[in-house]
């Protein structure tokens, strides 16, 4: 099998370790490392989960390399509350241990220093605000030449969950977002709130996971419960059983098997100036901006095909190489 070569970015939380789990385990995808950023988390402690996960599942060999603390941009407009902190996301993992260190600091010069070297294109999945691939295209425009594909979790084209109308990586760095959707990225894949809530992990599933007996099946379930009490906290259950949208773990799902989302070509942009819009995508479905496209737009995921990849990882049936 061919192993696709992939690097996270991400600012890990509950989900994150879910997409972290499944890109370490699956032998369809060759994890060649992890980025890491401020978003859900601090910087600190995003790399302090990304480390525990890794840990916790026998995959310490992946490389992590912290990258920025703070937004390419901050936004210049407040909205109250950040939702996620302490609801959605814990601070730190209840799983691997304390102390461990990153293989460095400087995550966004390794990563264009990995897309120089590299003799195969790569595939970049930020499941976080796009803070660090902005500033890594940014510096270094040299670096598409060496990426087969950007797969992203943000975006919407209908609600948001930051505010009214913006999805929360996306708000974070709105403008850095805006960088990478301007690149000329040849294949640039948004999974979106539009299907990342087609996908719902349930308190059954966890159940399921946990009798696997493999540290995978444990991980995942330890990370996820928290997470569905979080959505029950704020907003009720979701769908007909206690559940949550796993977000950024459909981006991997996509990287292994694309059947598992819908998409369609669209131009998208980010409002980085309204007050009451900042950070929403707006999504031209119809070319009616005169734009081309440079996204291709999950408007759905197929739940069922989800679940097979998952359980597949977590069942111990597919592991690294």
């Amino acid at each position: 099998m061919m192993r696709r070569p992939v690097i996270l970015d991400v600012d890990t939380g509950n989900d994150d370790a879910v997409a972290i789990t499944m890109a370490a385990t699956h032998p369809a995808i060759e994890l060649l490392g992890c980025t890491t950023v401020a978003g859900n988390l601090s910087l600190e402690e995003a790399t302090d989960n990304t480390l525990r996960v890794l840990n916790a599942i026998g995959r310490s060999d992946i490389e992590v390399h912290a990258g920025l603390s703070r937004p390419f941009a901050p936004t210049p407009y407040a909205y109250g509350a950040n939702e996620v902190d302490g609801v959605f996301h814990q601070n730190t993992l209840p799983v691997g241990v304390s102390g461990l260190q990153p293989r460095s600091w400087h995550g966004v010069e390794w990563l264009i220093e990995t897309l120089r070297q590299t003799t195969r294109q790569v595939t970049l999945i930020p499941v976080a605000p796009l803070t660090n691939i902005a500033a890594a295209i940014t510096v270094a425009p040299d670096i598409l030449d060496s990426i087969d594909e950007v797969v992203l979790m943000g975006g919407s084209s209908t609600f948001g969950n930051r505010t009214l109308s913006a999805e929360f990586n996306i708000y974070t760095d709105a403008v850095a977002a805006n960088v990478v959707l301007n690149a000329g990225i040849k294949r640039l894949t948004m999974a979106a709130l539009d299907a990342t809530h087609d996908v719902l992990v349930s308190r059954e599933d966890l159940h399921r996971y946990r009798t696997l007996g493999t540290l995978a099946g444990d991980l995942v379930s330890a990370v996820t419960e928290y997470y569905i009490d979080g959505y029950e906290a704020s907003a009720g259950p979701i769908g007909t059983a206690s559940s949550a949208p796993p977000h950024d773990a459909l981006c991997v799902a996509y990287a292994i098997d694309p059947k598992v989302i819908d998409t369609t070509d669209a131009f998208v942009e980010v409002d980085t100036v309204s007050p009451y819009n900042y950070g929403r995508t707006a999504v031209d479905f119809h070319g009616n901006r005169g734009e081309p496209a440079n996204v291709r737009f999950a408007k759905h995921a197929d739940s069922a095909l989800f679940h097979r990849i998952l359980d597949e990882c977590l069942r111990g049936e597919c592991r690294a190489v």
